[in-house]
C-alpha cells in the first residue's frame, strides 16, 4: 500500500531530478551488481535505455541487368544500323585515300625504279602542284656543289652606253643570313628557288621546255631588277643578262678524292627591260589596282 505522500513525495524527487541536469530518477537500478543488471526487468520499462537496431540483411532478388552507359551508347555501336554502314563506308574511304596519298609520295620521292618508270605520268598527276616534294627518299646523290647567281647590266647615261661588273646576287643573299638568328625567307630562298626554277624550265641551251618557261624567266628578270634598283648606276639600265657559277665542293682533307673546284659558267642572253620588270611599275600597278577597287 502506497501512501500518497510518500509517492507524492518520490515524484516531486523526479521532476528535480529530470529538471536539474538529466540524472536517472532510479539509482538503485544503476547501483545494483552486474548480475542484476543484466536480469531483464531490473530497469523498469518506461525508463529503460534502446539501442539502435541493425538492419537484418534481406536475401537477394534476382533483378535484370542494367546495361552501363559508359559502354553502350557510344561510338559507332551506338548508331541505327543505316548510319553505321554510312560510318563504316565514311571510314574506309578515308583509309583508302590515306594509303593512296602514303603510296603516291613514297613512289614519288623514291629512286627510280620500274613503277615509276611505268606510272611515272600518273603518279605526278597525283603529286604536282598540291603535295609537290623537294626531297628525296634514299639521296643517291646529295648537293655537292656551290650555285651562285650573277648578275650585269647596260646603262644608258649621258656619257653613252655602259655595262656594268658582275654583281654576285647569291653573296649578298648569304651576307644577310650569316650570323642573323632570324634571317629573311626572302634572302634563303627567292634567288634560290627562282634560279632553279628556270632551269628546271629550260634545257641547256636556255630555251622554253614548258609552259612555264616564260613566267620562270619573267620572275628571274623582276628579282634582279629588284636588286639592281636598289644600287645609283647614274643612269637608265636598259638591258640585263644573267649567269650562273657552278663549282664543286672541295673533299675533306683525309679524303684522296680529286674534283676540280673551278666554277662552271652558265651564261644567259641578254634580256631588254620592260615597264613590267621594273619594281616602281609593279608598285604602281598595284596602286592603280587599289584605286579601281575602290572606286567600284
Amino acid at each position: 500500500m502506497v501512501i500518497d505522500g510518500e509517492r507524492g513525495g518520490m515524484d516531486s524527487d523526479h521532476d528535480r531530478s529530470s529538471a536539474g541536469g538529466g540524472k536517472d530518477a532510479w539509482p538503485q537500478a544503476l547501483n545494483r551488481p552486474a548480475e542484476a543488471r543484466d536480469t531483464p526487468g531490473a530497469i523498469p520499462a518506461d525508463h529503460a535505455v534502446t539501442t539502435p537496431s541493425s538492419p537484418t540483411p534481406s536475401s537477394p532478388t534476382p533483378s535484370s541487368p542494367v546495361p552501363d552507359p559508359s559502354v553502350t551508347g557510344r561510338g559507332i555501336a551506338g548508331l541505327s544500323t543505316p548510319y553505321q554502314v554510312v560510318a563504316a563506308l565514311a571510314l574506309s574511304l578515308i583509309g583508302l585515300l590515306a594509303c593512296t596519298q602514303v603510296a603516291m609520295v613514297f613512289l614519288h620521292v623514291a629512286p627510280s625504279n620500274t613503277l615509276t618508270k611505268e606510272h611515272g605520268k600518273t603518279i605526278d598527276r597525283w603529286i604536282y602542284p598540291e603535295f609537290e616534294q623537294n626531297w628525296k627518299l634514299f639521296a643517291p646523290n646529295p648537293l655537292q656543289q656551290n650555285v651562285a647567281v650573277h648578275v650585269r647590266a647596260e646603262v644608258v647615261d649621258a656619257d653613252g652606253r655602259r655595262t656594268t661588273r658582275w654583281m654576285n646576287l647569291t653573296h649578298e643573299d648569304a651576307k644577310g643570313i650569316r650570323g642573323n638568328l632570324f634571317p629573311s625567307h626572302v634572302d634563303q630562298n627567292e634567288l634560290r628557288r627562282g634560279w632553279d626554277f628556270y632551269v628546271n624550265s629550260h634545257d641547256s641551251e636556255n630555251r622554253s621546255n614548258g609552259l612555264r618557261g616564260d613566267l620562270s624567266e619573267r620572275y628571274v628578270r623582276r628579282i634582279a631588277m629588284l636588286r639592281l634598283s636598289e644600287r645609283d648606276y647614274g643612269g637608265t639600265i636598259e638591258r640585263i643578262q644573267l649567269r650562273s657559277a657552278t663549282s664543286s665542293i672541295a673533299p675533306p682533307p683525309w679524303s684522296t678524292e680529286k674534283i676540280s673546284t673551278r666554277p662552271v659558267y652558265r651564261v644567259l642572253p641578254w634580256w631588254t627591260v620592260t615597264p613590267d620588270d621594273l619594281p616602281e611599275h609593279a608598285a604602281e600597278q598595284s596602286r592603280d589596282a587599289a584605286r579601281a577597287e575602290a572606286d567600284q
